[in-house]
């Protein structure tokens, strides 16, 4: 079986920052442990996400991306930053889930922002919503700045140096497999 690593961006442009980011940060962990690799963002989950009030009500499109994402043996989430935040709309997709779905899975948390000053984003709101999950997020958390993104992708040494050692985190957890298909919409 295939191992796969699973990008979702919170947010709904496209082309965005956070994609350029977290596509990169796929691709290079598909590269390095032979895995498959697939990006969705929010724009994966429309129309239906905003009048969804639980994973059920998602459209058929929707809930086969949200499946994808539960069974992902890791996965790579980023949100852009707005007002010292996660976009709304990436946490009401995070609330759709099982509380138990993403128990012990690896995650890797990024975030992009406009400069410095959001650059906690990750250890004071993204990381503790997966806590809550009892997801296994990475210690090395990518947050990048406008300055860190080059014709919209990343580009500064430093950002690309983080990023290869938390790539590098995936290895001892890895070879894990899929939670059990309970958690899987419609199974």
């Amino acid at each position: 079986m295939t191992r796969t690593i699973i990008g979702l961006s919170g947010n709904l442009d496209r082309p965005s920052k956070t994609r350029a980011l977290v596509q990169t940060v796929v691709a290079a962990v598909a590269s390095q442990f032979d895995a498959a690799g697939t990006v969705y963002d929010l724009a994966d989950f429309f129309p239906s996400l905003g009048s969804a009030r639980r994973a059920g009500d998602l459209d058929a499109s929707a809930r086969a991306a949200l499946n994808v994402i539960l069974s992902a043996d890791a996965l790579v989430v980023g949100s852009p930053v707005y007002k010292g935040s996660y976009t709304g709309l990436f946490k009401h997709l995070i609330d759709l889930i099982d509380p138990l779905a993403l128990a012990g899975k690896p995650v890797l948390l990024t975030a992009t922002g406009g400069g410095d000053r959001h650059a906690l984003v990750i250890e004071h709101q993204i990381r503790p919503l997966f806590g809550f999950f009892e997801a296994q997020t990475l210690p090395t958390g990518l947050y990048a700045a406008d300055r860190d993104f080059t014709d919209g992708q990343p580009a500064s040494p430093a950002l690309l140096d983080r990023l290869s050692r938390a790539v590098g985190q995936f290895a001892p957890v890895f070879d894990r497999r899929p939670l059990p298909e309970v958690y899987l919409l419609g199974a």
